[in-house]
């Protein structure tokens, strides 16, 4: 068995055990431990392959991914509010990204926002087709030994594919049949074909796109000689194929002089032409660029440099898509003029605080404080991308853009700044004393532009000193902290906490709004029922009752979530106020 098929055999092995984990996502409302023995499992297959095939990727930086992974899986048994899942699942997908870099023969330490990019889509590419070159090109079959208990291995597992469709057939036409067979079938399989089927299905689609993904980000150009995304076999054979391609060649012209009855000419140094013209071709492609052979020879046009996916550059990119002081000053100037234009207009409002916004005629709060929000967490979230794309468009020889954009981009920041503070500003309005209550659509980009805060502020740190290839690790890992201490918080507890604060001032309290957050708001909201009014107070067990009769359709010890059992022990003391909503047999789906 070549090197090859056994590193394909262990990375089916690895997929086929992280499919059989994923058993336990199949209902997504359900999720909770089981996400987590999900990516032990994932990490742990990862981590093996790469210790026995790939120990080189095994650094610093990978342990501390793998410890990432591990811990925003843990969150969805810690949290059960929807947001943090998805920034969660968000953070996960950005790990296995980060983790497809070494692969691609960049340095993870220092690649960049576009290198990141294209590991997210490169390993989604992988994911879907690199099954199939795993399975059709990379395995040798017949290098297999056929012997031993592998014979036995491959035996059983043929004879099980070949029997369990038939199988299948004849006892669905018996069970059809005759009712006690049927009865007799029930009761052995207690189950549902549509069960098996989803529970199939589920496991087939990770166990394929785990067997993709760790394909590409094991076998690596470096350490197994196989260019990415061709199978291994092809890869071997290019250099290969190119020496024997040079060598034939020379001797088929030796023979074709032979047969004519020719000799080959020979030159000086008892060389034939065609060896003089391989001389030639070895020595023009180590001659330096630029340089020439003798004094009477012609200049060699200088030549770009080579692209490098470790350093991607606009070297390779037209000058006209490329960007000069002239247009750095324009872009940025205007884009700068418009800020300021806003940030004079806004200047009142911030310094002016609530009585200035109720002091300008037909100038409502609403109108200030919920258009504005938005709009602004969509500015503060889309000049990072505008910042990154410019200064990678600069002219390596512009050294006059570099500087402008400096100066350009340090005035955006600055501006900025003073822009997230206004949104700040609207956001306290909105949810303050006479505003109108925390909601998740209003705390979440808060948190979102906390994040942006400090992503600028590691922008001006590196990028604008000349170390971009630092920024998307700092970035990256900036994130995970935020996602972190989001979870921390406690993001549904803390909009429950808010808005009952806002109650006992006088403002309007929405019982069912709060009532139907996740059930992190629970234990919140239990200990102040007896403030709300009866009306309210019913709504909110109403809502309890929804939440724990859904839990209670999926429960199982995979879908265990710290705060769901917290919150429903503390259900189980007013258990006599929820039966008289009816039981959860009776009760409709959560809508």
């Amino acid at each position: 068995m070549n090197e090859h098929t056994k590193i394909g055999l262990h990375i089916i092995l690895a997929a086929v055990v992280i499919g059989m984990a994923s058993d336990g996502l199949l209902h997504v409302d359900q999720w909770g431990i089981n996400v987590l023995a999900f990516n032990v499992v994932f990490v742990g297959a990862a981590f093996f392959l790469m210790r026995r095939f790939a120990k080189d990727m095994l650094t610093p930086h990978t342990y501390a991914l793998f410890g990432a992974q591990v811990f925003f899986a843990a969150c969805f048994a810690w949290r059960a509010a929807p947001e943090l899942r998805v920034a969660c699942t968000g953070a996960i997908l950005c790990i296995m990204s980060a983790q497809m870099i070494p692969a691609l023969g960049v340095t993870t330490r220092l690649a960049g926002v576009v290198h990141y990019a294209v590991g997210f889509v490169w390993s989604t590419i992988n994911s879907f087709f690199g099954s199939f070159l795993l399975i059709f090109s990379d395995i040798e079959f017949s290098s297999i030994e056929n012997s031993g208990w592998k014979k036995h291995l491959f035996s059983v597992m043929r004879s099980l594919l070949i029997v369990t469709p038939v199988l299948l057939i004849f006892g669905a036409l018996f069970a059809a049949a005759d009712a006690a067979f049927e009865g007799l079938v029930n009761r052995v399989f207690n189950f549902e074909f549509e069960d098996i089927l989803q529970h199939f299905m589920l496991f087939a689609v990770f166990a394929w796109f785990s067997a993709g993904y760790l394909r590409a980000a094991i076998v690596r150009s470096a350490s197994n000689g196989a260019m990415i995304g061709v199978p291994f076999t092809a890869a071997e054979n290019v250099s290969k194929f190119n020496d024997e391609n040079s060598a034939s060649e020379t001797s088929r012209m030796a023979d074709v002089a032979r047969e004519s009855g020719e000799h080959p000419v020979t030159l000086p140094d008892d060389k034939t032409v065609v060896e003089h013209i391989n001389t030639e071709d070895s020595e023009a492609e180590t001659r330096p660029v630029g340089s020439v052979p003798d004094s009477t020879a012609s200049p060699v046009e200088e030549k770009k440099p080579p692209f490098s996916f470790a350093d991607i550059n606009n070297s390779f990119l037209p000058t006209g898509f490329t960007l000069g002081a002239v247009e750095i000053g324009i872009i940025f100037g205007l884009i700068n003029l418009l800020f300021l234009t806003f940030v004079i207009i806004q200047v009142p409002y911030l310094f002016g605080g609530m009585e200035m916004v109720q002091n300008t005629p037909d100038f409502k709060l609403a109108d200030y404080a919920r258009r504005g929000f938005g709009e602004l967490v969509a500015v503060s979230a889309l000049v990072l991308p505008l910042l990154l794309a410019s200064h990678w468009l600069i002219r390596r020889e512009a050294k006059s853009a570099t500087l402008l954009f400096k100066i350009f981009a340090g005035i955006q920041i600055a501006l900025l700044f003073v822009i997230m503070a206004s949104a700040v500003q609207r956001l306290l309005l909105l949810t303050g004393s006479l505003g109108y209550g925390l909601t998740t659509i209003r705390l979440y980009p808060m948190i979102f532009m906390t994040w942006l805060a400090i992503v600028f502020v590691w922008f001006a740190v590196t990028v604008m000193r000349g170390h971009r290839q630092y920024f998307a690790l700092g970035a990256m890992w900036s994130a995970f902290f935020i996602i972190g201490a989001t979870h921390v918080l406690n993001p549904d507890a803390f909009i429950v906490r808010t808005n009952i604060a806002l109650m006992q001032q006088g403002r309007e309290f929405d019982a069912n709004y709060n009532s139907r957050l996740s059930a992190d708001a629970i234990q919140e909201l239990l200990p102040h029922l007896a403030q709300f009014s009866l009306e309210d107070r019913e709504t909110i067990l109403r809502n309890f009752k929804h939440q724990r009769c859904e839990i209670a359709r999926g429960s199982g010890f995979r879908s265990w979530n710290l705060s769901r059992t917290e919150s429903f022990a503390e259900l189980e003391k007013i258990h006599a106020d929820l039966l008289q909503f009816g039981n959860c047999e009776s009760e409709p789906k959560f809508e």
